[in-house]
């Protein structure tokens, strides 16, 4: 159980800092003002994002949140992982920024597996 916990706490907080700490930080800056821009969304879909995205880390790293809740996290932090995929190959094409989204995809995929590992083990 102590190396699922591990995998599970890494494989978290590696999405915590890629989708919480860094958009949190970074949110206002005129190089990701401009990345919104690029991608053709209005500005304040990049304040939303950054709302929704501080709020899913908080729901997934705070343990007393619900399950129900968690998995609705995972689903967001999903589609939001493959629309930023879809984003970028359309307006630039195809190269590393249309594939690092789903690198993050495989972290978050591995924080759900371990959860749901973690999650069985609790039950018996």
């Amino acid at each position: 159980m102590k190396k699922e916990k591990i995998i599970y706490w890494v494989a978290t907080s590696i999405i915590a800092l890629f989708e919480g700490v860094m958009p949190a930080l970074t949110s206002q800056t005129e190089l990701a003002k401009e990345g919104i821009r690029h991608l053709g969304y209005p500005a304040y879909f990049g304040n939303a994002l950054v709302v929704f995205k501080i709020v899913g880390v908080l729901i997934l790293i705070i343990p007393q949140i619900p399950k129900r809740i968690k998995e609705w996290a995972y689903a967001g932090f999903t589609f939001n992982f493959i629309f930023a995929a879809i984003s970028h190959g359309f307006v630039d094409g195809i190269n590393f920024q249309t594939f690092f989204p789903f690198i993050i995809l495989g972290i978050l995929m591995l924080s759900y597996v371990y959860y749901h590992k973690l999650q069985t083990r609790q039950e018996f």
